[in-house]
This record gives C-alpha cells, sequence and structure tokens, in this order.
C-alpha cells in the first residue's frame, strides 16, 4: 500500500512529542522512525476509492506483494522499537524538570522550569487521552474490526453494530493503556457505514483509522491474529507487534464458525479468550453458555487484560454472567481444585465438539 493521508481526526504522526533531540543523531533516528510510520498511514474511506473493490482472497505467502508489506512491517516494528527508550528517556526528563522547577507547596503555579511541560501536559483529559492514542498508533498493539463479514446485517443488526464501536472506542479513549483502532473494508455507502455516521456524533473526528482496503492489504501474514471463538489456539498474551482482528458481527448475525474459516482461508493465524481456561460454567435454568462476545465486551476483555496483565480480572470486566460462564470463588476452600478440573474439562469438551463438527469437512 502506498502511503497515504492520515485518517479524519489523526493528525500525523511524529515519532515523539518533548524536548527537540539534542544531537544530530538523534534527529536523524526522529526522522528514519517517522517515516517508517508513514508507511502505515491508511487513507479515510471515500464512495469512489478504487481500492474498495478489491478482490478477497490473501496474497501468497512468496509473492512480491507479500514481501513488500513484510519488509514494510518490519520497518515499522523497528522504529517502534527505537521510539520507545526515547519516550521513556523524555518522561524521565520532564518529570526531572518538574521536580527540579520547585514543585512543593510554597512554588506558585505555572512557575519555573517546568512551567512549560506543565502547559503543555496540562491541557485537560482529553488531550491527555488524544496523546495516548497517538502514541498507541507508533507503539501498538493495533485491534482491527473486520467489516469485510458485516455484508449480510440488516439495519437493525448495523445499528447494534454501530453502537458497538462507539463503546468500544470509548472505553480505548479512556484506557491507560490503549490500543489503535482501524475499520477495515469500512466503504461509503455500506449500510454500517451510514449508521456509524448516523448513530456516533462526531464520528468524522474519532482517533482511529477507517479504510475500504482489507487488513491482508495492510500488514504481512504473520503479523494478523484473527480473534475468534471457535479457534482452539488460547490466547496467551498481548503482541504489540501484532495486529488483533475482530469480525464485525452481532449476535443476531452470528454464523457458526464464519470467521473462523474466513480466517482459515486467509491462511491467518487465530486464538480464542481464555474463557474456558479460567471460568466455569454456572448452572441456569436455560442450560445457557456461550464464549461469543460483543466486540466491545473483547475489547473490554484485551484491554484490561493488556493493563493489569491478569486474565481473571479482564475475563471479570468483560464476560457478564448472562454468558452462563463465571470465575471460580477462590474464597470456598476446597472448591478452587474442583472449579479448575470442570474449567479443564470444559475446554476438553469444546475440543471434541469442534471435531466433530469438522469431521465431516
Amino acid at each position: 500500500m502506498e502511503p497515504g493521508p492520515a485518517a479524519a481526526g489523526t493528525g500525523p504522526v511524529t515519532a515523539g512529542t518533548g524536548p527537540a533531540a539534542g544531537s544530530e543523531a538523534e534527529e536523524e533516528e526522529e526522522e528514519e522512525a517517522a517515516e517508517a510510520l508513514r508507511l502505515l498511514r491508511i487513507e479515510p474511506s471515500a464512495g469512489d476509492d478504487p481500492r474498495a473493490e478489491r478482490a478477497g482472497g490473501a496474497a501468497e505467502p512468496g509473492s512480491r506483494n507479500a514481501l513488500r508489506k513484510r519488509r514494510r512491517w518490519q520497518r515499522v516494528l523497528a522504529a517502534r522499537r527505537g521510539k520507545r527508550p526515547r519516550e521513556r528517556q523524555r518522561r524521565r526528563a520532564r518529570r526531572a524538570a518538574a521536580a527540579a522547577g520547585g514543585g512543593g507547596p510554597g512554588a506558585a503555579p505555572g512557575s519555573g522550569p517546568a512551567a512549560a511541560p506543565a502547559l503543555r501536559r496540562g491541557r485537560g483529559p482529553a488531550a491527555l487521552a488524544a496523546e495516548r492514542l497517538r502514541e498507541a498508533r507508533a507503539a501498538g498493539p493495533w485491534l482491527c474490526v473486520d467489516l469485510g463479514v458485516a455484508g449480510g446485517m440488516s439495519e437493525k443488526e448495523s445499528g447494534r453494530l454501530a453502537s458497538q464501536i462507539r463503546r468500544l472506542y470509548g472505553a480505548n479513549r479512556r484506557a491507560a493503556r490503549p490500543f489503535w483502532l482501524c475499520l477495515t473494508e469500512f466503504t461509503a455507502g455500506t449500510p454500517i457505514y451510514q449508521q456509524c455516521f448516523r448513530m456516533n456524533d462526531g464520528f468524522g473526528a474519532y482517533l482511529m483509522d477507517t479504510t475500504p482496503e482489507s487488513y491482508l492489504d495492510l500488514f504481512p501474514l504473520e503479523a494478523i491474529v484473527y480473534l475468534t471463538p471457535d479457534s482452539e489456539n488460547v490466547l496467551e498474551d498481548i503482541d504489540p507487534s501484532k495486529v488483533y482482528v475482530l469480525g464485525g458481527l452481532v449476535d443476531e448475525s452470528i454464523h457458526k464458525q464464519l470467521t473462523l474459516r474466513r480466517a482459515r482461508e486467509q491462511r491467518l493465524q487465530t486464538a480464542r479468550l481464555p474463557i474456558r481456561e479460567y471460568m466455569v460454567r454456572a448452572p441456569n435454568a436455560r442450560n445457557y453458555h456461550c464464549e461469543t462476545l460483543a466486540i466491545n465486551q473483547v475489547f473490554d476483555v484485551l484491554s484490561t487484560y493488556y493493563e493489569t496483565r491478569s486474565w481473571p480480572a479482564a475475563l471479570r470486566a468483560g464476560v457478564s454472567s448472562g454468558k452462563g460462564y463465571v470465575l471460580p470463588d477462590a474464597g470456598e476452600q476446597g472448591d478452587t481444585a474442583q472449579s479448575a478440573a470442570a474449567a479443564r474439562g470444559n475446554s476438553a469438551l469444546r475440543a471434541e465438539e469442534l471435531h466433530r463438527q469438522e469431521a465431516p469437512a
């Protein structure tokens, strides 16, 4: 993909903020990092964009296009690795400047060497959230919502999905460690496109990327992880060098193993949330147990885990009791081992069901 303008609501991506580099070498590093990050700029969706008619399917792993995307992604990852230590140095320098500026009880507000950083960082929660989001765009991780699976949804379902996208974006904006969001195959004139702008005030100014292109056009296959509840692979950690993809579907339009089949056809890595590994089935009148979550609920799990590194805390944040799964009560002695065994049994049972369903194929 050739470099394009930044998405609506996003400004130019820079290699960092804070004081100017103190040497020519640092300035050169900044320019190289900025150039690498420009390679991932995604054009906003437009009705007459010829790329909206891209034929489906993944590129051959050894094709020139795949190699080009792989080299571009490697340059971006290298820029990220160089950016993180520079950002840490700048933060330490700002804190040192603030401490040297006499931040004690007798110091006058806005005076001393810390005045400039205070003005820069004291713009309010909205400005700080925007700064965190732009840092996530440069440093990762990325989360894509695949709207290529949303074509068969009704107007009501498209409205629900647009609402879930709004909640997902709001949660990400409030997160201490946000992801960078991208809506792929977001094409003008489609129901989801119209619903997003109709239902969400200021949608055009959201700090995220929107593009009519597929994630296959933007990232190398080995960098993509498609999250689907039907996968046999458990998501164990979040890697900032990966791009995580969620299928843009709502409950009414769920077709069993649709996202898994799509990911396999495109030869992508897949993973599921570790619900069976950490939760147990709760008895209920309907005997209902479901691992399929709305995209904003999946994000709540991912975001909480990325911040806390605790899967129980993450699953508590995103999996409602209405799904029929609960965390084992560690406070009841003797029940913990039984609950863990039940969780392992749930996982084995689910694996057997998947094998049975895939046996005819």
